[in-house]
């Protein structure tokens, strides 16, 4: 196999393949370095209740990809559990399925992996899996560009261009561009939503949603009895200040309640029913919402999330992930598969659970023919926020709510500024709180604009980062969508192609000749229609 290229993207994910199957349309020789054996991220990890906002944003590659989700599920072969007429048509504030558009928007996972499968077959993509950046010593950077970068196996690949396309910013992070991890305060940018919000209740993924306060000790009255697990003892930090923590990960499980497809939810090694008495409180409580996010997908299956005061997300369990080691962050993984499998073994099991959903949840089960190498585990922790690149221009939420114009457009966003919790505190009155979950409506799409792909000029001239890209937390919540990291991923390599023919930095790439190519390429880079915030 020959060791340059025109473009390297490093990831897996599905902004790592549309960034590819660009170049190859641009002509260019592509290298996908993959460290996952698996394609696609989260849209082929679990996450087919697609989130993302304004459909009509989405143009491109990204609005391809959907569309043959679409030519899939127009086959009758691909209902092998369910008739498609019982599916029904409902989604992510539209339709499941837009017939005028030919797209679909929910879909199941292995379906959604076979799709970035064919566009890597179909444009004869290298894609080296199992491929890991030598964080340590592998990016080799001279004047300002990156030559060549290694994986741990040794093996060196040379490019003109480089594309960060992984959930963590390894690539960038490892060039020496700057980044950063964790909430800024409200002062940073001037971000009126941004830092600590102790006391802000959004959503219904917090205590405020029960009849009653709950009390974190072991012994409920007794505050020196101990604290129950999941809630730590630190204090919240000050309000609107900034702080290390990032919104909790968690798997976007596939579930299933069709006996024939269904298996039993498997209990971990290190079951410990305890870490799960704070969920009793909550039911106690009057809590009857557990299903309210077992989204439908086709085929009986589910995309099951975080809802509730206590849920999937794995609040606390992800603060040092973004800049771990390779073997620390598999620690950390799998203390989420334990803490996942190990609440929906609770629910489904202990005493201590009300038996109406108890037994509902015992109709349920891991879908058989999904993440059929992982135990039918998905293989992809959703990481909703990992490191984020400052670059000359930083996004914040001052431009996407419009108190700021934004310029250069390379596509669009619309979804909600939304942010899950970061962390579960006691109160100065002695009881359990959430607090890090956010959701501010928008008037309409906002504009991302080619700066914010780009590191400070100064650090690395060939380098673009769609996902890991230059924002802030606020900002991030809501361009965090797959279609959106799609969307990006396109515009992104569509620049490196210009930068490669006329030899220049990626930060002197002419906006003008770079928004013609994207219009000629189907993207959404401006609209007027009002945005849907669901």
């Amino acid at each position: 196999m020959k060791t340059s290229f025109d473009l390297i993207v490093y990831g897996g994910t599905s902004a790592a393949i549309i960034a590819a199957v660009q170049a190859r349309q641009s002509g260019k020789s592509v290298l996908v370095l993959s460290p996952d054996r698996h394609l696609g991220g989260l849209s082929g990890g679990g996450l087919g209740f697609s989130d993302t906002g304004d459909k009509t944003t989405i143009g491109g590659l990204a609005r391809e990809f959907y569309h043959r989700i679409w030519k899939h599920y127009a086959q009758d072969s691909a209902w092998n559990w369910q008739e498609r007429s019982a599916f029904g048509n409902f989604g992510q504030g539209t339709t499941a399925i837009d017939d005028e558009m030919q797209t679909m928007w929910l879909f199941e996972p292995h379906v959604a992996e076979s799709v970035f499968e064919d566009f890597v077959r179909e444009y004869d993509i290298s894609v080296l899996r199992d491929a890991w950046l030598d964080r340590e010593g592998g990016v080799e950077v001279i004047d300002g560009r990156i030559r060549s970068i290694a994986t741990l196996c040794g093996k060196r690949y040379q490019a003109k261009m480089f594309i960060d396309a992984t959930y963590e910013g390894d690539l960038m992070a490892a060039a020496g561009v700057d980044y950063h991890v964790g909430r800024e305060s409200k002062d940073t940018y001037g971000e009126e939503w941004a830092g600590v919000r102790t006391g802000v209740l959004h959503h219904r993924h917090h205590f405020g949603v029960l009849s009653q306060p709950v009390r974190p000790y072991v012994v409920e009255s007794d505050p020196f009895s101990g604290v129950l697990p999941e809630i730590s003892t630190e204090n919240p930090g000050a309000y609107g200040g900034g702080d290390h923590r990032i919104q909790a990960y968690c798997f976007r499980v596939c579930m299933t309640n069709h006996p024939e497809n269904r298996v039993p939810f498997p209990k971990p090694e290190n079951y410990d029913a305890n870490r799960y008495r704070l969920l009793e409180r909550i039911f106690k409580a009057g809590w009857d919402e557990v299903f309210a996010k077992f989204d439908q997908l086709p085929n009986l299956k589910t995309d099951t999330n975080n809802h509730g005061p206590m849920s999937a997300d794995f609040i606390g369990g992800n603060y040092d992930y973004p800049d771990a080691s390779y073997a620390r962050r598999q620690e950390i993984i799998q203390a989420h598969v334990e803490y996942q499998q190990g609440l929906y073994y609770y629910m489904a099991n202990d005493s201590g659970v009300p038996s109406g959903i108890r037994e509902k949840l015992n109709t349920y089960g891991l879908a058989a023919d999904e993440f059929c190498d992982s135990g039918n585990w998905p293989h992809q922790l959703y990481i909703r926020e990992a490191r984020r690149m400052v670059g000359d221009y930083v996004l914040t939420e001052n431009e996407l709510l419009g108190r700021c114009p934004t310029e250069h457009s390379v596509g669009m966003g619309s979804y909600t500024l939304d942010s899950h919790n970061a962390q579960r505190y006691i109160t100065p009155e002695g009881y359990v709180q959430n607090e890090g979950d956010i959701g501010v409506c928008m008037s309409g799409p906002y504009r991302i604009p080619y700066e914010s792909l780009l590191p400070q000029k100064t650090q690395c001239e060939n380098l673009l980062v769609p996902v890991c890209l230059s924002s802030s937390h606020m900002a991030f919540g809501s361009v965090r969508m797959e279609p959106v990291f799609m969307i990006l991923a396109q515009s992104a390599a569509c620049a490196a192609v210009l930068a490669i023919d006329d030899d220049l930095a990626v930060q002197e790439v002419a906006y003008e000749s770079l928004c013609e190519r994207l219009k000629d390429l189907g993207q959404v880079l401006e609209i007027d229609t009002p945005a849907l915030t669901h």
